[in-house]
Parts: structure tokens; C-alpha cells; sequence
């Protein structure tokens, strides 16, 4: 299966160093976004650990995945731990494994996949996150998410805790699909109908990537922000 693929990454407007990863191995159908959570140490290092571990696999499986991301989860943990000093490193992990069969979708935290088909944009992840699971409750309403003083709370994350739980889903993949990742740096700024519209738009996907990031800036891009664009030939 052919790909086009465009991807971009910023540090943004506020902060100092850019802890965003990205991969693209459009051969092996995978493509990843990692966001290091910030305000921990290193979040730089853990979502570089999660895009180069991912990078250096010699088969790319579902199970391989798996493991992998569970060994980079010990190893994060492990780190942390030196020194003796009670800390967190960890990142958010969104992928996809696109194949002629299907596209595997995997993540935790709260960096997120959508596919853009015939007009409708879908999403393919569910935030790991505080707001989001009181939005499931029924505790709050979804309009309200972006108002609420925890809603950078994220419940899942490479690092966080002792066992990585990562949600994994499969649909059906169509040639015309395009696939969206994205941190949290893109999607808190930019609400899913303007998603909606800039990749139903008849602009190129190097023209949707570059409007994104300018619309980002225009608000003042309070976090970095990364975005990898995939059109399934």
C-alpha cells in the first residue's frame, strides 16, 4: 500500500524546548506522535525513547508494538527512579499500522488520530484524561471540557505507572482515506469542525499541514504541536 505522508512539528509560542516526537515509516505503514507531558523532567527524552525504540523495529506487529512500548514504559520507570528522587518521565503515544487489510490504531494519553472520509471526520482515539472520563460519566458536559482547571489531567502515558495499558482499535482502511495524528498542542487550539474542514478542503496535504500550524500560531500557541498527515493512495 502507497502513502502520502506530510508531517510537522513546532515548538510553539511559550515554551523552551520542544519534548514533541514524531515518526513516519511510510514502508511499514507506522506512523507516531509523542508528546511529553509536560511540566515533568525529560518529557523530551521519553517521547524521543518511544519514536526511536518504535523507529528500530524489525517487525512491525501489533505484538511488536505491544512489547515495545511496554519495554520503553520500564525503562522510563526505571530512570525515573534514579537518584532516588520521586519523579515522573513519561509522553503520550498516538500511532497508526496501516496495512491493505486494516488501520490499527493504538495510544495512551491524550494525543489523538482522526480519519477524514467522504466529509466525515472521525476520530479514531478517546482521551486518556481526567475531563474525559467525567465527560463519560455524565459529570460534566462536553462543551464544558475546555473550561474545566484539570483539563490537562491525562490518566495514561508511556512512564506513568508501573504497567502500560494502551488501547488498541482496527478499522477498515479505504484508498482516499486520510489519517490525522496530532498532540494536544494542535487539538486544543484547533476544534474538530476547522479539522474538519481544512482536510476537506481541496488544498494539498503540505497546504492543510502549514495552515494548521499557522492557525495554532494566530492563537498564540500555548504548548508545542506536532501533526503527521497520511493519504492512503
Amino acid at each position: 500500500m502507497r502513502f502520502e505522508t506530510v508531517s510537522r512539528t513546532h515548538v510553539g509560542l511559550k515554551r523552551k524546548i520542544n519534548e514533541d516526537n514524531l515518526l513516519v515509516r511510510s514502508a511499514a505503514g507506522l506512523f507516531v506522535v509523542a508528546d511529553g507531558m509536560g511540566g515533568h523532567e525529560a518529557g523530551e527524552v521519553a517521547s524521543a525513547r518511544i519514536v526511536e525504540a518504535l523507529g528500530a523495529l524489525a517487525r512491525v506487529t501489533p505484538d511488536e508494538i505491544s512489547a515495545c512500548l511496554g519495554h520503553v514504559n520500564r525503562g522510563l520507570r526505571d530512570l525515573a527512579e534514579e537518584g532516588g528522587e520521586k519523579r515522573t518521565i513519561g509522553s503520550t503515544v498516538v500511532g497508526l499500522l496501516i496495512d491493505e487489510a486494516q488501520a490499527l490504531c493504538f495510544w495512551a494519553g491524550d494525543s489523538r488520530a482522526y480519519r477524514y472520509r467522504d466529509s466525515q471526520l472521525v476520530p479514531l482515539s478517546r482521551d486518556h484524561s481526567l475531563v474525559n472520563e467525567l465527560i463519560e460519566a455524565g459529570m460534566i458536559e462536553a462543551e464544558r471540557a475546555d473550561e474545566h482547571p484539570n483539563g490537562n489531567v491525562i490518566t495514561r502515558a508511556v512512564g506513568a505507572s508501573d504497567t502500560l495499558r494502551l488501547d488498541i482499535e482496527a478499522g477498515e482502511v479505504r484508498p482516499g482515506d486520510v489519517y490525522l495524528l496530532a498532540s494536544d498542542g494542535v487539538t486544543r487550539m484547533v476544534p474538530d469542525p476547522e479539522l474538519r474542514a481544512a482536510l476537506g478542503g481541496a488544498q494539498s496535504l503540505h497546504e492543510v499541514a502549514d495552515g494548521l500550524v499557522w492557525s495554532v500560531l494566530q492563537r498564540g500557541a500555548p504548548d508545542n504541536l506536532t501533526l503527521v498527515l497520511i493519504r492512503v493512495a
